[in-house]
């Protein structure tokens, strides 16, 4: 299993850096390689990503999404395997941390190459920078979805 982490500061209150997170669709507008997500319900996600000239598509379940502080997903069926976590942290009122952290399982000698040198790495960074330009450009994000999702396992 890889994993990837990577932060970066936003100019932008909290509230509408998690907003646009939460518009899975726009994705393709700053990360590289994600062909297109569609949103099946509250939960669901449907994914087309091509990297390297491989395209691959699967499901994505959000396991636990909280309002302005995270929101976590792992793949659900198709070819990768993968899980993740976005947090939001507020450092002042116009401005937010988003961390990204991403596990995910490299097939074939082509990733896990790739994984080793730290491409992965490279790609989730160069995705926040792209997404901090998307929402600090924009000011305002592009819709919303503030619905809570407990994780599987918490207790009421």
């Amino acid at each position: 299993m890889s994993t990837v982490t990577e932060s970066v500061d936003v100019r932008v209150p909290i509230r509408a850096v998690y907003d646009q997170w939460t518009q899975f669709e726009s994705f393709p507008q700053f990360m590289d390689g994600v062909e297109s997500i569609t949103q099946i319900d509250a939960t669901h996600t449907r994914w087309v990503t091509k990297v390297a000239g491989v395209t691959r598509e699967f499901d994505a379940e959000i396991t636990e999404q909280h309002p302005d502080e995270r929101v976590a997903w792992k793949s659900t069926g198709g070819d990768t395997k993968h899980a993740g976590v976005v947090t939001f942290h507020r450092l002042a009122q116009d401005e937010t941390r988003v961390t990204i952290q991403l596990d995910w399982e490299p097939e074939g000698l082509v990733e896990k190459a790739g994984s080793a040198v730290g491409v992965d790495s490279h790609q989730v960074k160069a995705d926040a920078k792209r997404f901090k330009e998307f929402i600090e450009g924009r000011g305002n994000p592009t819709g919303a979805w503030r619905g809570e999702v407990d994780r599987p396992d918490a207790t009421s």
